[in-house]
């Protein structure tokens, strides 16, 4: 076979061919920016809606990766590919990715109830997996809680919607609640009077409701008081270790007593016989 035919080979697969990859091509990279379009518009419709920030990221990754499946396969398609094949291949890869990252996966969905059904939101105090903190961000993996000592906890999501959820910044007011105990010896009466004192003083406790300063329980070695104290949610922390400073305090001034865990021991002295 001379040079002339192997020429005309290639130009007739050129003219056959090369009209398709032009066009395959041009769907690509035309499609490629159609998709960033889309997803950019639905991003910021999403975004006036005041949606969370959290699942309009989510629901951008998931819209952004099935338009672009669907251009890459429209243009194998130009090509003369059969993409039937493609699609059971993305399926059985699907299939197995999904079972290697199941875990993730739950991750993902456990943040998709998360954002749906919003049991709590950045910057809500939370109790949640065991950690009480401040919700400092939700993505797609993990909860992130700062605790009151300024240290970050991650956790997985599906620990979190696992779990009980309390959330302590539904509410505007949150109660402060202690018991505490004094000596059988000790003057009752004085000593409730005194933590009701104490709330009185303290202009950071609300008067409704009403707070409370009951005996709660006669223990083996102490008369137990329950004090409980209606406070703004911001509040709470600085009332909940003001109030347990200033009973030790005053109690030691009007000479009440804090039992503590004792044991007292007795013995017998028995003379031996003669």
């Amino acid at each position: 076979m001379d040079m002339s035919n192997y020429l005309d080979m290639a130009l007739l697969y050129a003219s056959e061919y090369g009209l398709k990859i032009i066009a395959a091509l041009l769907i690509f990279f035309i499609g490629k920016i159609a998709v960033r379009k889309t997803t950019t518009i639905s991003r910021n419709l999403m975004l006036k809606a005041k949606v969370d920030h959290t699942f309009v990221e989510f629901l951008e990754s998931i819209v952004y990766f099935v338009l672009l499946i669907v251009v890459i396969l429209a243009s194998l398609n130009t090509l003369g590919i059969n993409t039937t094949s493609f699609l059971a291949v993305f399926g059985a890869a699907g299939l197995a990715i999904g079972l290697a990252l199941k875990d993730s996966l739950s991750n993902i969905g456990a943040a998709v109830l998360i954002i749906i059904f919003r049991p709590f939101k950045v910057g809500d105090t939370i109790e949640a997996a065991g950690i009480t903190g401040t919700v400092k961000d939700i993505n797609l993996f993990s909860t992130i809680i700062e605790p009151v000592d300024k240290s970050i906890v991650i956790i997985p999501n599906s620990s979190v919607i696992n779990g009980n959820i309390t959330n302590f910044s539904q509410r505007k007011e949150r109660r402060v609640e202690h018991i505490f105990g004094i000596g059988y010896d000790d003057d009752l009466k004085l000593a409730k009077e005194t933590l009701l004192e104490i709330i009185c003083s303290d202009e950071r406790i609300l008067t409704e409701p009403a707070p409370l300063v009951a005996v709660s329980e006669l223990g083996e070695s102490s008369v137990n008081f329950v004090f409980r104290a209606w406070v703004n949610t911001a509040d709470y922390w600085d009332v909940h270790f003001d109030i347990l400073e200033k009973v030790k305090l005053i109690f030691d001034e009007k000479g009440i007593s804090i039992p503590y865990p004792q044991m007292d021991i007795h013995t017998n002295k028995i003379e031996g016989k003669q």
